[in-house]
């Protein structure tokens, strides 16, 4: 099956990537900045714990991003991460022939709540199982960071290379919060904790992995699969170089059924360090899947 946007032409590209910044702009302009540092006490609630919470402001992006991405790209549909939450079935698009639009209208939910700019809204392309396209928009922060699949990826219009984490320095990780993740996967986050390697909470996973594609950040590992949390991100750090893989060695798949934990990371060689260092083996068969 062919890649839709290298089916595209330039011209045509280059106007979807204009139509989808402004929307997503001008959704976070009208919904999310003004309830910044404003939100009411009956504006948040908690839906399946204190981890995880949901304010008007995610409530009214998603409505009104689900209200205009299908106008971008006839025949698409919008997988929210708060429909998924009032009806699971939504999930179902994603095994669908339909582009769909998986969208994180606050990813970093908690941050927001605080009144911390360390959040961002979340949105990537996806056909067939395979990400496309990418947004991370962070709007407090003033960056804005794409990537389209064999294209490359920019922040604010410039390049972003991961590079390589200079192996005479302990490796910092961004590890998803113990109440995401299994008996089993806390086993494996906690073989993290050797000489060398420093894992912390992450925050919003959309900014860590931002981190992750500018240079800034050695790895994340994630214990959970939400396909809006992570199908931006992970698009993004492939496409300036980095490398991902689940403990299996296969690439994380979009459409669920992983092997957890997974990580994403600089390049290659660190992938499959902490791929190597999560599992109770030396993963001889398993490798990281890498970018450019």
């Amino acid at each position: 099956m062919g890649n839709m946007i290298e089916e595209m032409s330039a011209e045509d590209r280059a106007e979807l990537l204009s139509a989808v910044d402004q929307a997503l702009r001008e959704a976070v302009a009208a919904e999310v900045m003004p309830r910044f540092r404003a939100l009411a006490a009956h504006e948040v609630r908690e839906k399946s714990g204190p981890h995880d919470l949901v304010t008007v402001a995610d409530q009214e992006a998603e409505r009104r991003l689900t209200a205009s991405l299908p106008g971008l790209l006839p025949g698409s549909v919008v997988v929210g991460e708060e429909a998924v939450a009032a009806d699971p079935d939504v999930l179902d698009a994603l095994h669908g022939s339909a582009p769909v639009w998986v969208l994180d209208p606050v990813d970093g939910t908690r941050q927001f709540v605080a009144g911390d700019p360390g959040f961002a809204t979340l949105l990537a392309l996806v056909q067939h199982g395979e990400t496309l396209a990418s947004w991370t928009y962070a709007p407090a922060l003033g960056l804005m960071a794409v990537a389209m699949r064999g294209r490359g990826a920019r922040l604010n219009g410039e390049p972003l290379l991961s590079g390589s984490p200079d192996p005479e320095t302990v490796l910092e990780i961004a590890t998803s919060h113990p109440d995401f993740y299994s008996l089993e996967e806390d086993r494996s986050f906690a073989r993290l904790i050797v000489d060398g390697v420093a894992p912390r909470p992450c925050g919003s996973a959309g900014l860590e992995y931002l981190h992750v594609a500018q240079g800034e950040l050695g790895a994340v590992a994630f214990g959970w699969e939400y396909p809006w949390d992570h199908a931006a991100g992970l698009l993004l750090v492939d496409e300036a170089g980095g490398a991902s893989g689940t403990l299996t060695g296969e690439r994380f798949r979009i459409t669920g059924g992983n092997a957890l934990p997974f990580t994403a990371a600089r390049d290659e060689a660190t992938a499959h360090r902490v791929l190597s260092l999560m599992s109770d083996s030396d993963l001889p068969r398993r490798k990281a899947q890498g970018g450019h």
